[in-house]
């Protein structure tokens, strides 16, 4: 397989390979009952354990081959509508149709409705290696986690209905976002009202900016409580795109991901059908959704990523200037090992994420059908927690390093990174919605300090702080200790404002920004303990990080709440 980018990158099957996937695994696979009863069921560990490398290999070589090989003509021609459908450029015609053939649409899914019933973490994965062949394309093989919130919540009618269609190539749309709804959705206002003469759900009113809004399967947020203006009179909705009641007003002409379709659409006295309970809609089943979601675009930052570091430091080892090559040049080979370090501890925070999310939906799943013992319930909390504070710092950092990377590879370039001739440039331009959509970045250091305020993220790196290393690794572990106490004391100084405070919001990014910067120093430092290969990326990510906490912790020490009245002269 000449390119196969899964078998090409060491980390990817390091982080398969976890501890704690064992029992994920017999988690997710409730004891292997479904051995015998399915003919590609596993029988162990062993026996799952083969399989996901398998489906990787699968994945990894049709993005190789196919969906790489199509990004650059798909961004040319970008899809379009034509009687009211969009139509995909057609190498995302080929890229679909080679997916579906190889059943990889809806692997997380149980195989009653045609899943694989993959744990969540080669879900990750396989969105991971889909991005870093096309960062547009993974919008749509993705389904924006909306199969797994039909699964845990809708009824067994609606479940049976859609989720055996998603193996087939039924794609899948969110469909939140309204002109005058966007980071703040309690403000949706598309109307939902009962029709009970043919008992179903009628929806009326705009979207706007919706992912893949075409999608033959559609969850929709709707006010379907007459005089509300809340979330609390917001439900969710599943829309069969064969009814033809909604109109494509248009496909947004993007800066980048341009082969990912982005439309306004018009719903049409719309049937649909509820999900789950009247007025969860957002209180519940939407914020389920983006926490999928979110990690979704974590995943898609570290492939882009990953894909442009190996541009640049491709590119780097063949330009020759000065009588050698750039990568000879400390200008360059410093931005080289820096990508190369932040996205090895991104993708780590990732991979953390994603096994904490597998433990809470195993968990929870088995609950479904007996009473969780004290412990079970003990860990169920313990890793619900966790995901719950690590998604925010999944999305935050993966999306703003994939735009620090791209930003970076044009630079080794230089002026031919800035040609069309190039896919770096592509790339560049995908990248800048990462820290965009599914929350902005604002918006996960609001999710995320809570995480600071509570304690949470300092307990959780203390943890990793009393795990033995190696004795080469001690002298690490002293330097990331020192920078916790750093953290303290800027918690100590913040919190001192008052939690409530314009100062405490002021400061929340640093806060944020600091605690994720010592979670990652730890879990790359762990992994290291246990695998050489990024022993490198450990101590060269420890020093950045050492400086910018050292920033951080100094503006903070040094902070004067009348500064504010200063920012507040320019507006």
């Amino acid at each position: 397989m000449a390119n196969n980018f899964f078998t090409d990158n060491e980390s990817l099957k390091f982080h398969l390979h976890h501890d704690l996937m064992q029992e994920i695994i017999r988690l997710k696979e409730k004891d292997y009952a479904d051995f015998g009863t399915f003919d590609y069921a596993p029988e162990d560990y062993t026996d799952a354990i083969d399989n996901y490398e398998k489906v990787l290999e699968i994945v990894g070589e049709i993005t190789g081959e196919i969906l790489a090989a199509n990004a650059e003509e798909i961004d040319h021609e970008g899809p379009k509508v034509e009687n009211n459908a969009v139509v995909y450029a057609a190498g995302t015609s080929r890229n679909h149709e080679a997916l579906t053939n190889a059943g990889l649409y809806g692997m997380s899914l149980p195989r009653q409705y045609g899943g694989l019933n993959f744990s969540y973490v080669p879900y990750v994965m396989a969105a991971e290696i889909v991005a870093r062949g096309d960062c547009a394309f993974a919008n749509i093989w993705g389904l924006q986690d909306c199969a797994e919130t039909i699964y845990e919540f809708g009824s067994d009618e609606i479940k049976n209905e859609y989720l055996s269609r998603i193996n087939k190539g039924a794609t899948c749309s969110m469909d939140l976002t309204e002109p005058d709804a966007g980071s703040d959705l309690q403000a949706v206002n598309l109307k939902a009202t009962f029709d009970e003469s043919n008992n179903c759900w009628r929806l009326n009113g705009v979207k706007r900016f919706i992912t893949n809004g075409d999608a033959d399967i559609k969850l929709v947020l709707a006010r379907s409580e007459e005089g509300t203006t809340d979330a609390r009179g917001l439900s969710y909705f599943v829309y069969d795109r064969k009814h033809q009641a909604v109109t494509i007003r248009r496909i947004e002409n993007k800066l980048g991901i341009k082969g990912s379709p982005t439309a306004e659409l018009v719903f049409n006295n719309a049937p649909a059908q509820i999900v789950g309970d009247r007025k969860l809609g957002l209180i519940k089943y939407v914020m389920t959704l983006m926490n999928g979601a979110r990690l979704g675009v974590g995943a898609q930052s570290v492939g882009l990523a990953e894909a442009a570091y190996r541009e640049a430091f491709k590119y780097a080892h063949e330009r020759e200037q000065f009588g050698k090559t750039i990568k000879d040049f400390p200008q360059v080979y410093e931005m080289l090992v820096n990508m190369r370090a932040k996205i090895d501890a991104v993708r780590t925070l990732l991979y953390e994420t994603a096994r904490a999310v597998d433990m809470t939906k195993a968990l929870d799943g088995m609950a479904k059908d007996r009473v969780l013992t004290s412990d079970e319930r003990q860990t169920l909390k313990k890793y619900q927690r966790l995901a719950d504070s690590l998604t925010p710092l999944v999305k935050l950092f993966a999306s703003e390093y994939a735009n620090q990377i791209t930003y970076d590879t044009i630079q080794v370039y230089g002026g031919s990174g800035f040609m069309k001739d190039y896919p770096v440039e592509r790339m560049y331009r995908d990248a800048r919605i990462l820290t965009i959509y599914e929350g902005t970045s604002q918006l996960q250091v609001v999710a995320a300090i809570r995480g600071v305020i509570n304690g949470s993220y300092l307990a959780r790196i203390k943890e990793y702080e009393v795990l033995e290393l190696k004795t080469e690794y001690q002298s690490l572990r002293n330097v990331l200790i020192k920078m916790r106490e750093r953290f303290e004391h800027a918690i100590e100084i913040v919190n001192g404002f008052g939690s409530t405070s314009e100062s405490c919001d002021f400061n929340a990014r640093r806060l944020v920004e600091m605690a994720g910067l010592l979670i990652m120093c730890n879990l790359l430092l762990i992994d290291a303990n246990k695998n050489a290969i990024f022993t490198a990326s450990a101590h060269i990510f420890i020093k950045f990080a050492q400086s910018q906490i050292e920033q951080a912790a100094f503006y903070i020490e040094n902070f004067d709440p009348v500064i504010l009245e200063r920012y507040k002269s320019f507006l």
